[in-house]
């Protein structure tokens, strides 16, 4: 068991793990830990290699005991990639009470039951996510509880994950000798460091560019109303710079970052790099214009997919609150006013509604928000006992096993 003013979160990338822990005392929340290590073990979000896993993982939980000089036994892990899916699906209860008052139990029956969807094989539930209540066919309850009636329903939002990525995953960090206290769709922790209730509540869209993969969150009214993961992210975008320029991919990916733009109109025709002055076995010069274009196709593609799920699934693409950009591809230069354009949003590059101490350097780069997020979320999870909670059978390599202890209210990051 870890000490209940202590929490961590671990990000397990493409590229490298980041271990963060937090301490919470009076209301404060204080970064006292953070390990980073490079990560070789996964490919397109899915892990490879989980030898290769396990010794990041461990290096990185190394580094973050070392900083917070505390010994860490658990921590709430995330999971992203291409094997996340989501959808809406309906449970359905008689009420149990005689005189027909909806109990704590009845509100965890119900939620249960909506668990109950014909998935696709092999899969695992993640979160079941209620959004809103119906009480003998009047709909939109946010919470049913004390009111009373013969037949209660719910409408929850499913995200499931593949049973072989989980299985992985949870074997791969207990192998590094910690112990998984829940397993959480990444984007869902990181709004919970980014997103403000007003925004949750006038609606919002949480885009996270990561390495190998682009994952996203949207809400509205206060509930989250479709998630998922493009399988591109800011390497790709890197890969095309390199094959652009005939390059190395380090030179490609410092071009990308120091002289590359998301929108090419905006870039001067004469403005060129000298390759043999970032790297002496280069030579020629490149036009940046070029490189724009580069960037420009790759992040139009990844925005035209989300728009495209977004229709897929009925979802609302008017969000006052605009979009919410993270993660390593957001760091590109010119990536807001390109959002702005090709969603038709505001957009903004995330920064924390929450007051955090300590690691205060780290509290503002997109790289680290995830894990941030995720230790926020486990200190939610020691706070509010009716949230739901998933436990993981580590011994078992991955089987999950979620119980629904109480009601699941306050689901808003």
């Amino acid at each position: 068991m870890r000490e209940p003013n202590i929490s961590v979160g671990i990000d397990i990338g493409s590229t490298k793990i980041i271990t963060c822990v937090g301490k919470f005392e009076d209301g404060n929340i204080d970064i006292i830990g953070m390990g980073e290590s490079p990560n070789q073990g996964i490919r397109k979000g899915v892990i490879v290699d989980i030898e290769e896993t396990v010794s990041g993982i461990t290096s990185s939980i190394l580094e973050a005991e070392r900083m917070a000089g505390c010994q860490i036994q658990g921590a709430v892990v995330g999971i992203s990639g291409p094997f996340i899916e989501n959808e809406l699906s309906k449970g359905v209860i008689a009420i149990s009470n005689p005189v027909g008052e909806i109990t704590p139990e009845d509100v965890a029956r119900v939620t249960e039951a909506a668990k109950a969807i014909p998935t696709k094989p092999n899969r695992e539930v993640l979160h079941v996510i209620p959004q809103n209540y119906i009480i003998d066919g009047n709909e939109v309850i946010k919470d049913p509880l004390g009111m009373t009636g013969i037949r209660l329903e719910v409408i929850s939002n499913i995200v499931t994950a593949s049973s072989n990525a989980v299985k992985s995953l949870i074997k791969s960090v207990d192998q590094a000798n910690i112990g998984v206290e829940e397993l959480v769709f990444s984007p869902l922790a990181t709004a919970k460091l980014l997103l403000s209730k007003r925004q949750l509540e006038m609606g919002v869209m949480l885009i996270d560019i990561g390495a190998s993969a682009t994952s996203y969150a949207a809400y509205e009214d206060g509930e989250i109303t479709i998630c998922g993961v493009i399988p591109i992210g800011s390497t790709h975008i890197t890969n095309d710079i390199a094959i652009g320029l005939r390059t190395n991919l380090e030179l490609a990916d410092l071009i990308k970052l120091k002289y590359g733009y998301a929108l090419p109109d905006k870039v001067d025709e004469k403005e060129s790099i000298d390759l043999s002055k970032l790297d002496k076995h280069e030579e020629g010069e490149v036009k940046i214009k070029y490189v724009s274009e580069i960037i420009e196709a790759r992040l139009s593609e990844i925005f035209s997919l989300i728009q495209e799920n977004l229709r897929k699934h009925d979802c609302n693409e008017a969000l006052p609150a605009g979009i919410v950009l993270t993660g390593g591809g957001s760091k590109i230069m010119g990536i807001v006013e390109m959002t702005k354009e090709k969603m038709r949003l505001p957009a903004k590059i995330g920064a924390p509604v929450l007051e955090i101490t300590g690691l205060i350097d780290k509290v503002g780069d997109p790289v680290y928000s995830t894990c941030i997020g995720l230790m926020l979320w486990g200190k939610d999870k020691a706070r509010e006992p009716n949230r739901m909670n998933f436990n993981f059978d580590v011994r078992g390599v991955g089987t999950v096993v979620d119980k629904v202890k109480t009601i699941f209210k306050n689901f808003i990051p």
